[in-house]
């Protein structure tokens, strides 16, 4: 069998905190980084991010081991631990910046998006539309050094607690068989 080389995907599904301590979790994820995605301003802040005037959204990207996890199975957590039927918002967290979004980096991650969504959708398990936007990723920025593995530095953080908790008990749960040995990335 040939050995696959590391590949990345990019993907929005609210804060970035939480989509940044899920997808530690699991085994076959080399890195994640959090940032900035989809937008038209260059080397955007977190400050500009939060006016909804750069176009971008909190993103993680996500370098992973397609020897040790699938595509396919981040998809799956992906569409688990977010809410993918509404627009600019998950939870209390509102504007484009907290949009659903995936960004591909190529043609095969963007077509094996599309249709994990149109099965999602035509077996009806998220109740409304998938509306988490599709696109080829153009650039990628990180976040500024205080976001980068917020909830691995901040567990008792209220909103630590309260929201990144409960996602992160969930793949716990439900993905347990996909989990690293050390609970999060180094």
């Amino acid at each position: 069998m040939v050995e696959k080389k590391d590949e990345i995907v990019v993907f929005g599904g609210g804060c970035f905190w939480c989509t940044e301590a899920v997808f530690s979790e699991l085994e076959g994820v080399v890195s994640v980084m959090p940032g900035y995605a989809g937008g038209h301003t260059e080397n955007p802040t977190y400050r500009q991010i939060c006016t909804d005037e750069t176009g971008h959204a909190e993103v993680i990207e996500i370098q992973f081991d397609p020897n040790q996890i699938t595509y396919k199975r981040l998809l799956e957590v992906f569409f688990a631990t977010h809410d993918p039927t509404t627009l600019n918002r998950q939870g209390a967290d509102k504007g484009t910046h907290y949009r659903s979004i995936i960004l591909c980096t190529s043609d095969d991650q963007k077509g094996q998006a599309e249709a994990f969504i149109r099965e999602l959708d035509s077996s009806g398990s998220k109740g409304d539309p998938i509306v988490t936007e599709v696109v080829q990723l153009d650039r990628f920025y990180e976040a500024d050094a205080d976001h980068i593995q917020f909830y691995k530095n901040n567990p008792d953080m209220m909103y630590c607690q309260i929201v990144i908790r409960p996602k992160v008990e969930k793949v716990r749960g439900e993905f347990a068989d996909y989990l690293r040995t050390a609970n999060a990335l180094d």
